[in-house]
């Protein structure tokens, strides 16, 4: 039987690069960080995608300044909102597996007990928002819930 190829987007980051020592017992693991494979650029992400033809895409990847997403709105939703929304076409189309990581930014930040999936969602800022965005453009593209 054949390794499964694993996409792992946002290699370099805090939870990319956890993710990259914990998923190379899966599988073979293709780690890949904002040099090489711009997550703005929904082209350069489809032909990167065709090029690995993945079985599982994990996405960890985000424009996670916060306060500087409020001075580059359009960047952080080609990231944030765009960039999930085109892993999860070419995951539906290819069968691969999408697994996305968003944030609890996508919350108001009220309330005292931790956030379930079901909350109301209320984005205080641009990032949250784009994470949001992301989110359901996954959602809306989805063929496994």
């Amino acid at each position: 039987m054949s390794r499964q190829r694993i996409l792992l987007t946002g290699a370099n980051g805090q939870v990319g690069w956890e993710l990259r020592r914990t998923l190379a017992s899966l599988g073979e693991v293709v780690a890949l960080d904002s040099s090489t494979m711009n997550l703005a650029d929904a082209d350069a992400v489809r032909r990167k995608l065709g090029e690995i033809a993945p079985h599982i895409i994990v996405n960890p990847a985000a424009y996670t300044a916060v306060d500087k997403a409020e001075n580059e709105p359009e960047l952080a939703h080609a990231v944030n909102a765009a960039a999930p929304g085109i892993l999860a076409e070419e995951a539906s189309r290819t069968g691969a597996l999408l697994v996305h990581y968003s944030t609890d930014y996508v919350f108001n930040g009220s309330g005292a007990r931790p956030w379930r999936e079901d909350d109301a969602c209320g984005p205080l800022n641009v990032y949250g928002a784009t994470k949001l965005a992301g989110e359901r453009a996954i959602l809306a593209t989805s063929n496994r819930g």
